[in-house]
């Protein structure tokens, strides 16, 4: 089995029309953050809002990024064996498998799903599983991973501790990776997962500690918090950069690659000044990165986005050596490299 390759056939993307704008981020911070300060820090000029519709679903958006894929890649659904959902647990039913809702939408009549986990960190790692399936199960060829994103929604723009979440936004992505593809190849991954900072962050009230009640009902619509923001910062700050440089540089070694041969950074939304040193201590230029100050944080749909936008503009084109990095609260950091071409 180790002559088995695993590549990328396609991407596909849906991202809702609605848009907030930084000085609307700045209105709702209550002057707190000003409008330069949106752009210039937070790093967004403007970002993806979905609506009320039917469509921007978590699930649903999936299922037109799905499409979307599909419809780029002309791959038969047919011929897809499994679908890795990354959708946000945050859907349009709790307790629904977002990958069966995904499954029958787009005819994958002959795939098994199912949901995975990580938060921002998901699409990474779940390529990594994908790839791992694609070279164990000798009647695995193709896997799609798909999903939609919108934790936005649960945003307290009056909380001051949360400033660095006031970047979500909308969408959903999909990537298609298939066995013996013999381009676009998924290299080496690496995954680092630090459990103590697992209950710092995440939505206070609706579940089975803190359920939903009268009492309660408006304000657990906002309560996507810092539940330990001072052990979260303090702990991110001194492990959050090693751990990700760690990612890449063994994602790198067993990529049998080095930094040298970084042609495109990959990177989810992140605060500007952290997206700018990344690049600094990677030795590349703005032009190797795209940083999605016009689309905000779509969670684990960020890598998509990048790699679909920069396959648009060129700047990943045969040759091109992609570092995709992820990190998710919980927390998880990842990376993993792909050569096209």
């Amino acid at each position: 089995m180790k002559d088995v390759n695993v590549g990328i056939v396609g991407t596909g993307i849906y991202l809702p029309k609605g848009r907030m704008t930084a000085r609307e981020v700045s209105e709702a911070t209550k002057g707190t953050w000003s409008e330069q300060a949106v752009i210039d820090k937070l790093g967004i000029r403007e970002k993806v809002l979905p609506s009320h519709e039917a469509k921007d679903g978590t699930q649903e958006m999936g299922a037109l990024a799905a499409l979307d894929a599909i419809e780029r890649t002309g791959i038969d659904p047919k011929d897809i064996d499994i679908i890795l959902s990354v959708t946000e647990e945050w859907k349009e039913y709790p307790l629904t498998t977002s990958a069966l809702y995904i499954q029958d939408r787009i005819g994958a009549v002959n795939a098994w799903g199912i949901d995975v986990q990580n938060r921002c960190c998901t699409t990474v790692s779940a390529m990594k599983m994908a790839k791992d399936m694609l070279i164990a199960d000798d009647e695995v060829n193709v896997v799609m991973i798909v999903g939609g994103y919108r934790n936005g929604d649960f945003v307290d723009y009056t909380d001051k501790d949360m400033s660095m979440m006031y970047n979500l936004g909308a969408g959903g992505g999909a990537i298609i990776l298939k066995k013996n593809y013999g381009k676009n190849l998924l290299l080496g991954s690496h995954v680092i997962a630090d459990g103590s900072l697992s209950r710092t962050a995440g939505v206070e009230i609706g579940g089975l500690c803190n359920p939903i009640t009268l009492a309660n009902m408006d304000e657990a619509k906002k309560s996507l918090r810092l539940m330990d923001p001072i052990k979260m910062k303090n702990r991110l700050n001194e492990v959050s950069m090693p751990n990700w440089y760690k990612c890449i540089d063994e994602a790198l070694r067993k990529s049998q690659l080095t930094r040298k041969d970084i042609g495109f950074l990959d990177i989810l939304h992140i605060k500007r000044s952290g997206h700018e040193a990344m690049l600094e201590e990677l030795g590349l230029s703005p032009e190797q990165s795209i940083y999605l100050e016009d689309y905000g944080h779509i969670g684990q749909i960020d890598q998509i986005l990048s790699l679909h936008l920069a396959l648009q503009t060129g700047q990943v084109k045969d040759g091109t050596v992609v570092c995709m990095l992820a990190a998710g609260i919980g927390y998880v950091w990842a990376a993993n490299i792909v050569k096209w071409g």
